[in-house]
């Protein structure tokens, strides 16, 4: 008969080795399980700053019950049975051997500070990846009634995060983020960004006067280079109180190159020559779609600087801030075209190093979406 393998056999092979923290985690436990009064000297973390419910549980109940008299604690074992107790009752997993294991496993007790300090930092890098998740899950969620203030309230939240972690860890002026920023994402409905988009071409072209109204709508808003420069073409030809109709957008358009890559002039006319609607309707459809992908756009940013264990807190706090300014820029549009009011925010009480300007143009900051 073939040899049937044991039923958690190919399942140890599969499971991953623990990551550096899981060995860290062990390190500070064991300080604290051989040395209660050590507590005294860890700050920044709590039972959920742990990356395993084990370990989360032994922290909790190190953490709460009434530390032991040095000297009992030396002779026998009865302040580390109570927290073996305390603490299975969220782990019930746990034995008496791994206590001793995490005592046997830390190199310095003394090093406890500094071994807390690497704690909070992976639980800062975790907190930010999953605010980051948050955030991109919500502008993907059709189900949201208000899709628009959902996501800019996630973004608020992880703004939040942010600024927890630049208290905690002051960012370091000029230090990026090792992590290549990912592309901006694909159009998740291109059909009708572009249907969108060629009827606020033809709006506008029918009722140039009404495009001055909209002047907190930019070429880059537009997902294609053809319509983010007719739209160029358009608010050129406005602002010069020139004649508008197809023809001269269409002559505009080809001063400009934007018929060298291959569009037909005829096409381009019978585009511009179905208008509906108000421009102002139209431009707040394509500028929300703007909006919605300039924050996915920094929600992934966010998350694949903080998907990656090297980068320091300080790093994350400066390339976050980048991400969030560019959100913060079209969302200022937005809010200035619908008449919103922002959110409020107290902001935390700045640090001893400052971090560099969080006030970036969104256009200086990011690709050129009329170029994809």
């Amino acid at each position: 008969m073939p040899h049937a393998s044991e039923p958690d056999e190919d399942d140890l092979d599969a499971i991953p080795p623990p990551q550096p923290v899981f060995h860290v985690e062990q390190a500070i436990l064991g300080a604290l399980l051989l040395d209660p009064h050590r507590l005294d000297d860890v700050s920044g973390i709590a039972a959920d700053s742990f990356s395993t419910v084990a370990h989360a549980a032994l922290y909790a109940a190190i953490t709460t019950l009434p530390r032991p008299d040095p000297a009992e604690h030396a002779k026998n074992t009865k302040w580390l049975d109570r927290v073996l107790a305390t603490s299975r009752e969220q782990a019930r997993g746990l034995t008496a051997s791994y206590l001793h294991t995490l005592v046997q496993v830390c190199p310095w007790p003394s090093h406890a500070p500094a071994y807390a300090r690497m704690v909070e930092a992976e639980h800062a890098r975790r907190r930010l990846l999953t605010a980051a998740e948050r955030l991109i899950h919500t502008v993907h969620d059709v189900s949201l009634p208000h899709p628009v203030q959902t996501m800019l309230a996630e973004a608020e939240a992880l703004a939040a995060v942010v600024d927890d972690i630049a208290n905690r860890f002051p960012p370091r002026a000029g230090v990026l983020p090792r992590t290549t920023a990912p592309p901006p994402p694909a159009e998740p409905d291109s059909v009708g960004a572009v249907e969108e988009e060629q009827i606020l071409l033809a709006t506008a072209t029918a009722y140039p006067s009404d495009i001055e109204a909209v002047r907190w709508l930019l070429p880059d808003d537009l997902t294609l280079p053809l319509h983010a420069g007719l739209w160029q073409c358009l608010t050129t030809l406005a602002r010069r109180h020139e004649p508008v109709d197809p023809v001269t957008v269409l002559w505009e358009a080809q001063q400009r190159g934007l018929l060298d890559d291959g569009s037909e002039p005829g096409e381009v006319l019978r585009m511009l020559a179905v208008p509906a609607g108000s421009v102002e309707h139209w431009g707040e459809r394509v500028l929300q779609r703007s909006l919605l992908a300039t924050t996915e756009h920094a929600g992934r940013r966010i998350e694949a600087y903080a998907a990656d264990p090297a980068n320091t807190p300080f790093q994350l706090v400066v390339g976050a801030r980048r991400a969030l300014a560019d959100i913060s820029a079209v969302r200022a549009r937005w809010q200035h075209a619908t008449g919103a009011t922002p959110p409020q925010r107290r902001r935390p009480a700045p640090t001893t190093r400052a971090g560099p300007p969080t006030t970036t143009a969104a256009h200086a900051a990011r690709p050129t979406r009329a170029t994809r």
